[in-house]
């Protein structure tokens, strides 16, 4: 019995400590004032700098709805550009506090380095990249290509297991940063470019060569991208899901960044809660009650945020598809907001 007393009183004292330094990163984020948060270091649609040097892009607009959620301002952020091996690395050594870059999660990072994803903000697939005037209509006519792509990521490992699986041979060109690997595949260095297929939309797009390649219609992978944080911050973790989940909700309930304070005078409960008219979800994190009325209202529904950064409203145009809500088809789901 007392060694069963023991284990319970140290059972408890590692939960107190455990529960004392969740808030720690939280704590010292509210401290410097700004979220550092670490994106990519130049992919448009998702996070590259404009004409002013202004951060764009969806990944950037999930750093600025965390930042809302915390300080009640979406300017509160600091955009940290980082290369596919320099991501991970950062978010561990705490030289960024949240990760939105184009990032899958997968069992090995959310396990295995210490990481912790929240919600999926974008489901996407691998796929390949080849010049129109050869001719290629699949991934499988591929036999003998070189292919130039980036190291460090799940891409890397995805071609390899196409190529292996379809028996196909094929030389890997293998570059540290994107930038260094889209130059050189538009270069002609290598007879295609793998990367996700929103990827290759956004460097198509960008270097103005749309008409000139075709991305080849096989998707060899599921990455479902997420943004992520360093394991144990549980009180930044709520945040950041939750103001995901913020976004996606005011989108099924048609509240926008254009009618939002009209939507305060709704009579719909769940509008109610989500607005914060009905108090209860700002406590629970911690934060202002109008947190995600702040996030509507700064940043957009997710909706919004996907129409001027990937879709029609965008040089990208990609389709929702699988990005559409739960209730048209797609994958995108809020739990309730209660």
């Amino acid at each position: 019995m007392k060694l069963k007393s023991l284990i319970n009183t140290v059972g408890l004292c590692l939960l107190y400590i455990s529960q004392t330094q969740a808030g720690s990163q939280l704590d010292a984020i509210k401290k410097r004032g700004y979220l550092n948060c670490g994106v990519s270091t130049g992919l448009v649609g998702f996070s590259s700098p404009n004409s002013k040097g202004e951060w764009k892009g969806f990944d950037v607009d999930v750093c600025r709805a965390v930042a809302t959620t915390i300080f009640s301002n979406a300017k509160k952020v600091k955009f940290v550009p980082l290369s596919g091996q320099q991501r991970f690395v950062a978010l561990q050594t705490g030289t960024v506090d949240v990760l939105s870059r184009v990032t899958s999660k997968t069992l090995s990072r959310d396990s295995g380095i210490g990481l912790r994803f929240g919600p999926v903000v974008f489901y996407d697939g691998q796929a390949f990249m080849v010049k129109k005037d050869i001719g290629l209509k699949s991934a499988k006519e591929l036999d003998g290509a070189s292919v130039c792509t980036q190291q460090g990521t799940t891409s890397e490992l995805n071609m390899t297991d196409f190529f292996r699986t379809n028996k196909l041979k094929f030389k890997p060109i293998v570059f540290e940063n994107y930038n260094e690997s889209i130059q050189a595949f538009f270069k002609g260095r290598c007879d295609t470019y793998t990367n996700d297929s929103s990827g290759l939309a956004s460097a198509r797009a960008s270097a103005g060569k749309v008409n000139k390649f075709e991305i080849l219609p096989e998707r060899v992978s599921k990455e479902p991208l997420a943004p992520a944080i360093k394991q144990g911050d549980a009180d930044l973790y709520n945040i950041l899901s939750w103001s995901v989940y913020a976004m996606i909700e005011a989108e099924e309930l048609n509240v926008d960044s254009k009618n939002i304070d009209q939507m305060k005078k709704s009579k719909d409960i769940r509008i109610q809660r989500l607005l914060g008219i009905k108090p209860g979800n700002g406590k629970s994190l911690g934060v202002d009650e109008q947190w995600a009325y702040n996030i509507v209202k700064q940043v957009g529904n997710y909706a919004e945020v996907f129409k001027r950064n990937l879709g029609d409203d965008s040089p990208l145009k990609l389709k929702r598809g699988q990005n559409a809500l739960w209730n048209e088809g797609g994958l995108m789901y809020a739990p309730p907001l209660r």
